[in-house]
């Protein structure tokens, strides 16, 4: 066969639906790559004959391969730290009143403006080497520290070079309407207008986003503003996203619905007009447990609306300075099953097949079938639901990018 590599004596969580069970498990398995993808997979048995002296073939001893791991929501670029209010939360004080009293957001905006482009990609090249190492292969970096051209430019233009030199793939997105800067003070749709006019088209222009994202919150932008950057966001042919219903229910899930969001991000606050909104609309739920534990939050997601409404559900890390400061995919995976009362394979799904639908790749990544890029991670473990049973103790041996094996740089 003109095969580039072959894997032997592994067990696959495929987690192709099309496949028998929860993980779409083949054990006893072997898959064959071609030019980065996968030519060929099934179980050992039904391997067709091929000249083992013809290319490498690789024992996996036991272990299970699963799709490369996907963080779809991240803030990873930033500057300064918030440990400060990490205290404050501690001692009572709310993540509402922190941003009121011009914490929160606004203080990593300060410290992002000061932080030059050298200092940025080596914070965000430390987290993406955390991520690596837990068998991540995709990230999803937003923007939304700078809320200026100038640092919100250079953010993305961080991530790219990130992408470019990392072996994670990394896909950005702008989040320009992430708070309301210090310049636009009581000036809500003044800014807006300064991102749509401003911002957008400069940022399209110079390719940096695969995407636009919103903060649509009380504490944030509401609907009409959140409509106006969407309205602009596809006259640039970008798709959009959403973070929905944290804090409060203001039928933003619907309104993303509506412009054929790829996802509605944390939803503790969604209700059942929203979750059918987004089953029209196929648009994916990302649940975001990091910020759930970090927050102290009691509202859980209706995670059960949404399995009635079959939903894909999405997991990420949300890692950013102060509401999850969490740089861990396998961390969600034990919170989205003890939290939020996921299986460990819904959990699992949810870092990979679904959080590759949440960034538009479900075409590229996500599971391990014929056609599909070769990202893929080998795990010592016996069975898939230790993923997400144990913290700690890191099972991932070999990660697979585009079908190479690679390492940390």
């Amino acid at each position: 066969m003109d095969w580039d590599q072959l894997w032997i004596e592994v067990n696959l969580a495929t987690m192709d639906p099309a496949q028998n069970g929860p993980y779409g498990a083949i054990e006893d398995g072997a898959v064959a790559i071609k030019d980065g993808k996968i030519a060929w997979l099934g179980p050992r048995s039904a391997l067709p004959e091929f000249d083992p002296f013809s290319l490498p073939v690789y024992r996996g001893h036991g272990g299970w391969l699963t799709p490369g791991l996907i963080d779809c929501h991240t803030h990873l670029l930033f500057g300064g730290n918030r440990a400060n209010e990490f205290e404050q939360r501690l001692n009572g004080v709310s993540y509402a009143e922190i941003a009121q009293a011009g914490g929160g957001i606004l203080s990593t905006v300060r410290a992002t403006r000061a932080a030059d482009e050298e200092t940025l990609f080596q914070g965000g090249r430390k987290r993406l080497n955390s991520l690596l190492r837990e068998g991540v292969t995709t990230v999803e970096v937003k923007s939304g520290y700078g809320l200026d051209l100038d640092t919100e430019r250079r953010l993305l233009e961080v991530a790219r070079h990130l992408g470019a030199m990392h072996p994670i793939e990394v896909v950005t997105t702008f989040l320009g309407a992430h708070a309301l800067p210090p310049e636009f003070k009581d000036n809500a749709d003044g800014y807006i207008e300064h991102v749509i006019n401003q911002q957008l088209p400069a940022i399209a222009a110079d390719g940096l986003a695969d995407a636009v994202d919103v903060f649509c919150e009380h504490i944030a932008f509401d609907l009409d503003q959140t409509e106006a950057v969407f309205q602009a966001a596809k006259a640039h042919d970008l798709p959009v996203k959403l973070h929905a219903e944290q804090l409060s229910n203001m039928g933003g899930s619907a309104l993303a619905a509506r412009y054929q969001a790829l996802s509605v991000d944390h939803i503790e606050c969604l209700d059942q007009a929203g979750v059918e909104a987004i089953a029209q609309s196929g648009t994916v739920a990302v649940l975001l447990p990091g910020a759930f534990f970090t927050l102290k939050e009691t509202r859980l997601p209706p995670i059960d609306l949404l399995r009635q409404h079959k939903v894909p559900m999405a997991l990420a890390s949300d890692f950013n300075p102060g509401s999850s400061p969490l740089c861990s995919t396998l961390l969600m995976l034990n919170m989205g099953c003890t939290l939020f009362g996921l299986t460990p394979a819904e959990a699992l799904a949810g870092v990979t097949r679904h959080a590759a639908q949440a960034l538009g790749l479900q075409e590229r990544v996500g599971q391990i079938k014929v056609g599909m890029e070769a990202d893929l991670v080998l795990w010592e473990i016996e069975q898939p639901a230790e993923l997400a049973w144990q913290y700690g103790c890191n099972p991932c041996r070999e990660v697979m990018k585009h079908g190479q094996l690679v390492t940390l740089r």
